[in-house]
């Protein structure tokens, strides 16, 4: 009975293992495409290293039915400062779409008590800053990858990118679809043309 016991534990071991590598593969790709829209989008500081340092955090509590990614660029490893982006990960027509909403600037504290200030303004309010300072604080307790930069020139093809900064069509004006027909814009947009519906508006044109 005792060897059945410890073959169960092994067996069980072995699977907890196996399903914590499938977790992390996942959680690897999907920061792998994250920076890719990233970088396709311009968020990414021009440098001319050949690799970029990057670490993540998966919310699927925060935002109830929405999964959200938290990623953090180091550019220069060495500093306790970094950006931080907060992306929306949906599924659309069998791809996997990432939403960039937010972008910051943060700053580590040298004293070692791990607090966070922005140097820069962020956009949202205190609720998003709580989000934010807690989802870096954890990122830091995480292990950190390095992308080289050369595989960041495009976006996979199973992969679609948005982001708030995205130039939308103004009210007054009609858009049309890719299959040619008219159609009225969006009633999120306000009278700048801005988006102000958040994580729900799609881009224009996809």
């Amino acid at each position: 009975m005792r060897t059945i016991a410890i073959n169960l534990a092994f067996l069980a071991m072995v699977g907890g293992l196996s399903c914590a590598g499938h977790a992390q593969s996942a959680g690897a790709v999907l920061l792998h495409q994250a920076a890719q829209c990233l970088a396709a989008k311009g968020f990414l500081p021009h440098a001319k290293a050949t690799k970029l340092t990057f670490s993540y955090l998966l919310d699927e509590k925060s935002y109830p039915g929405k999964k959200m990614l938290y990623v953090v660029n180091y550019p220069d490893p060495s500093r306790p400062d970094g950006l931080v982006f907060t992306i929306f990960l949906t599924e659309r027509d069998g791809r996997q779409n990432f939403n960039i909403q937010n972008n910051a600037r943060f700053t580590l504290s040298k004293g070692g008590n791990g607090e966070v200030s922005f140097p820069t303004p962020r956009l949202g309010g205190t609720w998003t800053r709580e989000h934010l300072v807690s989802a870096i604080k954890r990122i830091e307790k995480q292990p950190r990858s390095t992308i080289l930069a050369k595989d960041l020139r495009s976006v996979d093809s199973s992969v679609g990118c948005e982001a708030y900064s995205d130039q939308q069509p103004k009210p007054a004006e009609k858009s049309r679809t890719r299959f040619g027909r008219l159609q009225h814009p969006h009633p999120c947009w306000d009278r700048e043309g801005r988006n102000g519906c958040g994580v729900e508006t799609l881009t224009a044109g996809r």
